[in-house]
């Protein structure tokens, strides 16, 4: 559930005011026919003070606030207790639940379900109650102007007042309930969405060093060339020394140039590798959390050697690395990544150790803020990924954009919930893509290499 920092100053007080002129409206208009229509004996002053008490207050609110404003929830509690009452007000002077109108004392209710949380929401919904209540007691009869009474048989006003009742509850709920996981979903994916676009700043980053890596390569090494030749043929021993510093600072350029440009090069190497090497690079931030992570490619029938060729995209990369992340979290002392493929499917099976997922929530595995298993220890070595929440969620929606088909179950049947150390007892998640032109293999008849763009020096100045 979100706290209530999240849902604190999410109403614009402009969205409310809105609504109220709309409510004003039609009030207006609702008076105006039972007076003209209906021929109804309404006393038209008190009608025009209630309603004049809301335009009031919405002339008020615009007048002082920006129209920007946004407004805490207490705020907007209170703004939506304020309409309740003024609608419950109508509704005495008309007849109360005799009214057919006594039925929008419900939109306060279903407003505050969308906006606020649980306790705000009981709060207008108990007002609602309370008012509803009310003037299904106390009331000023209908009459029509010729003196008839416009009254409704005892047992349909009781039946009214239940359904609204009902209605305000199941409402209420059920707009809370979609609101929640709408605001929820809507959270997890501008999470899923920042994770990938640090993937991708990382990997373009990486192209670019590598890029720059191999265009300066050229002229360092034509500098300590040069620089080795007036080493050897210099007798001045000031020239000499300063012949010998060019050679030492270019050589110091040229092994950082290669160590930062040492994971690959802007050309297709960098976006398509053994599925393996995809796997690897996955897995290498929780290599050294503590636990052992085996990284088993094919077997006796399908020989490493054979593995296909994957395209190298950051979905790829920071799905399978959520799962492998879950797993170290939960593991008791070793995690299995097993990659295997046939003629049809790749899959990648990530295992555990761990105590598993717990039955109930299997279901709800892979949505967004849905706690799986409760780890008795603190990892101290994962200070990066402490208080994520989201990295299931995180891989089930980077995975499947990639084409893949995702499954969550447990090593050991019947759940126990105890860890078994060294066995594949605890939790297993699997990710299996199709083969083919539209999969995530590259295609390896092109070639895997390709000029690197050069950097135009004047055109950069």
């Amino acid at each position: 559930m979100f706290s209530q920092a999240v849902l604190e100053n999410s109403v614009r007080l402009r969205t409310l005011i809105i609504l109220r002129w709309v409510a004003i409206l039609g009030q207006i208009l609702a008076v105006l026919a039972a007076l003209h229509w209906f021929d109804l004996d309404l006393d038209l002053g008190l009608f025009a003070a209630v309603i004049a008490i809301s335009i009031l207050a919405n002339t008020m609110f615009i007048l002082i606030y920006p129209q920007n404003k946004r407004l805490s929830e207490t705020e907007v509690a209170a703004m939506l207790v304020f309409d309740t009452v003024q609608l419950a007000v109508l509704l005495y002077l008309s007849g109360g639940l005799h009214n057919p109108f006594s039925v929008l004392i419900v939109a306060p209710v279903t407003v505050a379900a969308t906006a606020l949380t649980l306790r705000a929401t009981l709060i207008v919904a108990l007002m609602a109650f309370l008012a509803t209540s009310l003037v299904a007691r106390f009331h000023i009869p209908l009459h029509t102007t010729q003196g008839a009474l416009l009254n409704m048989p005892e047992i349909f006003v009781y039946g009214f007042w239940v359904a609204i009742l009902i209605t305000i509850i199941f409402l209420g709920l059920y707009a809370h309930r979609i609101s929640t996981e709408m605001r929820l979903m809507s959270h997890a994916l501008l999470a899923t969405q920042m994770a990938l676009s640090r993937e991708q700043k990382l990997t373009d980053l990486s192209r670019v060093v590598a890029a720059a890596a191999h265009e300066l390569g050229t002229p360092l090494a034509t500098i300590t060339l040069v620089s080795s030749e007036l080493t050897d043929e210099l007798e001045n021993p000031e020239h000499l020394e300063d012949a010998q510093l060019i050679r030492e600072q270019a050589d110091r350029c040229r092994d950082i140039l290669h160590s930062m440009g040492k994971h690959g090069k802007d050309d297709m190497l960098i976006r398509q590798a053994p599925l393996s090497a995809i796997i690897h690079e996955a897995a290498e931030p929780h290599m050294n959390r503590g636990k052992t992570i085996h990284i088993r490619v094919g077997d006796d029938k399908l020989p490493a050697a054979n593995q296909p060729v994957v395209l190298r995209q950051p979905e790829i990369v920071h799905g399978v690395r959520n799962l492998i992340q879950n797993a170290v979290d939960f593991a008791s002392t070793t995690v299995w990544v097993d990659l295997c493929w046939n003629d049809q499917t790749l899959s990648v099976r990530v295992v555990d150790d761990g105590a598993g997922y717990a039955p109930m929530v299997l279901g709800n595995i892979g949505h967004p803020f849905v706690r799986k298993r409760k780890s008795k220890r603190k990892d101290e070595g994962r200070a990066e990924y402490e208080g994520m929440g989201l990295g299931l969620f995180i891989a089930k929606t980077l995975l499947e954009r990639t084409g893949a088909e995702l499954s969550f179950t447990n090593g050991t049947d019947p759940f126990t919930g105890e860890p078994e150390p060294g066995e594949r007892s605890g939790a297993i998640a699997m990710a299996i893509w199709k083969r083919g032109p539209d999969g995530i293999e590259a295609d390896t008849t092109k070639t895997t290499s390709a000029e690197n763009p050069r950097f135009d020096s004047q055109s950069a100045v």
